[in-house]
């Protein structure tokens, strides 16, 4: 069972918080990030990433509207990094960006709570609990929801609402059986392009927007239909996997490990007949089998 319960809340302590605000916010965001920042209202979040000039993942982020900014709900790890990368491109804008994760953190809960709220769900879909921000995950509604507050009010909020703190194994668990990752994605960073990373999929990206920062070479690989490497989820049979190991069928190389933890995730070469979603791989140190994801 992936959620124990419809009261199950699940404190992730890997994300980080960066809060953007200012005269110029609006025109920053929008034109370094490859979603569109007009989707964003105070009901409705989104998913986006930040790339490389070349269209290389770099930075992905949840934006949700909050008071007269933006909250970025990104991988911790990320944090000082993309704190750097936003500062370069601040220019003579007028924002001010600071990192509150000492002063926010996320909770995820399940869908089927947020319903208690909304019965009328979508993706990104945002409501205000008292004054905190509950979202959808704009990434797929089967990831549930989650929840922008202070560490003390969450505490407070999960007792209000009958949620009970649990093992966050069980969300990780269930974001890798989606195919979704959600930590160490360092392996990503500045090697495999967005499209590769199912930006399209998770609803990162919107081809309709004007510039933004990768854009030409992105809309480039989308028309050609130059994509022949997905990210896919590895579920490990037996033994370990290593990063970058390479993974043959018949002597022909298909793919790589880009992701060895025990939510293991790899590099596909998806148009490659010898490669079968479900069927059991052997790389000599460790059985596997590539799991489907949620938008195959």
């Amino acid at each position: 069972m992936l959620f124990r319960s419809k009261e199950s809340i699940y404190i992730l302590e890997d994300r980080g918080i960066v809060y953007i605000n200012g005269d110029d916010t609006f025109s920053y965001l929008q034109n370094i990030i490859s979603n569109d920042l007009g989707k964003v209202t105070e009901t409705q979040s989104c998913f986006s990433y930040l790339l490389t000039p070349q269209g290389k993942y770099l930075f992905e982020f949840i934006i949700v509207k909050h008071k007269n900014g933006y909250f970025l709900d990104c991988p911790k790890y990320q944090i000082d990094d993309l704190y750097k990368q936003l500062t370069l491109y601040k220019l003579r804008s007028k924002v001010e960006i600071a990192n509150l994760s000492n002063e926010f953190v996320v909770a995820a809960l399940l869908k089927d709570k947020f319903s208690d709220f909304e019965k009328n769900i979508d993706a990104g879909m945002t409501i205000k609990f008292r004054e905190d921000p509950v979202l959808l995950d704009p990434r797929c509604i089967k990831l549930g929801a989650r929840i922008i507050i202070n560490l003390e009010k969450l505490y407070l909020s999960a007792k209000k609402l009958n949620l009970k703190i649990s093992n966050i194994e069980e969300y990780y668990k269930l974001s890798h059986s989606l195919g979704i990752p959600n930590s160490d994605t360092e392996n990503f960073q500045n090697k495999i392009f967005g499209l590769e990373t199912n930006s399209e999929e998770l609803n990162a990206i919107d081809f309709k927007k004007g510039c933004y920062v990768g854009q030409e070479n992105t809309a480039r690989m989308k028309l050609k239909e130059k994509i022949s490497k997905r990210i896919y989820p590895v579920e490990i049979i037996e033994g370990n996997l290593s990063e970058n190991e390479t993974i043959k069928i018949n002597d022909s190389e298909i793919g790589r490990i880009v992701n060895s933890s025990k939510f293991s995730f790899g590099l596909f070469k998806f148009k490659d007949p010898n490669f079968k979603i479900n069927e059991i791989l052997n790389t000599g140190k460790a059985k596997f089998k590539v799991i489907k994801p949620f938008w195959s």
